[in-house]
């Protein structure tokens, strides 16, 4: 396929950048809402990249000083606090949860805008495409869940499948394609859940974090935290997320 559909805003498109919404069969999500005592509970690292898997990590969405990204590490090292597998933004600042301004400008050399919240950057996605392709057998085939309350588009005629806390749509494409939407309009989230055909793995994020999680072997995890260009950290099933 050699052109990029057109998104509308109404109604809903069929494409969404390279990545096609499905209709009424959503059975390749049916896994993701198994219930039982292993399902991954709201606000948890399961809860948001699936449970079920034998290891995970939290890659911190970073900062930025004029446009370019900063690590949570830097920002910690100028403040006099520490980052850890589940610090939360407002601590690494310094600041009470209920007090941080979105329109604060950050220090001054250091930083200037918060981590971005919502679904993975496209900056970070791009870099976790190689990792997570090293480690699927099919690439080429993958789901993908949107949130379906993202406010520029209207998605309501498509049905869609639940996770912990949200509904989503179901889009399928090639894991090289999740990027694909912000090329047509850069304001275009990216899907809150990856996956890939033989879910060797899931990535997670959501509209309210600052970090996405993936799940995934051992292998995988110790790949993403070896990743020079992510700040990632190793976190349990049962973490909560932020």
């Amino acid at each position: 396929m050699s052109d990029f559909r057109l998104v509308d805003q109404d109604p809903a498109p069929e494409w969404y950048g390279r990545l096609r919404a499905q209709g009424e069969d959503l059975s390749p999500a049916d896994w993701l809402g198994r219930p039982g005592p292993g399902q991954g509970a709201f606000g948890t690292v399961a809860g948001i990249a699936a449970p079920g898997f034998a290891a995970y990590a939290r890659i911190l969405h970073p900062a930025e000083l004029d446009r370019g990204p900063v690590r949570w590490s830097t920002v910690a090292a100028a403040h006099g606090t520490r980052v850890g597998p589940t610090s939360r933004w407002h601590e690494v600042i310094g600041t009470d949860q209920d007090y941080v301004n979105r329109s604060d400008h950050g220090l001054a050399g250091v930083w200037d805008e918060h981590p971005a919240e919502g679904p993975t950057p496209p900056e970070v996605a791009r870099t976790l495409l190689p990792v997570l392709a090293r480690h699927t057998r099919t690439p080429e085939q993958c789901w993908f869940g949107l949130w379906h309350g993202y406010g520029r588009w209207n998605w309501n005629r498509f049905p869609t499948f639940e996770t912990p806390g949200r509904d989503e749509v179901l889009l399928s494409g090639r894991l090289a394609d999740v990027v694909s939407p912000v090329t047509l309009d850069e304001f275009a989230e990216l899907p809150d859940l990856w996956w890939p055909r033989d879910r060797a793995w899931c990535l997670g994020g959501d509209v309210d974090l600052v970090s996405t999680y993936v799940g995934g072997s051992p292998e995988l995890i110790a790949d993403l935290l070896a990743a020079t260009d992510l700040e990632a950290h190793p976190v349990n099933p049962n973490d909560l997320v932020g």
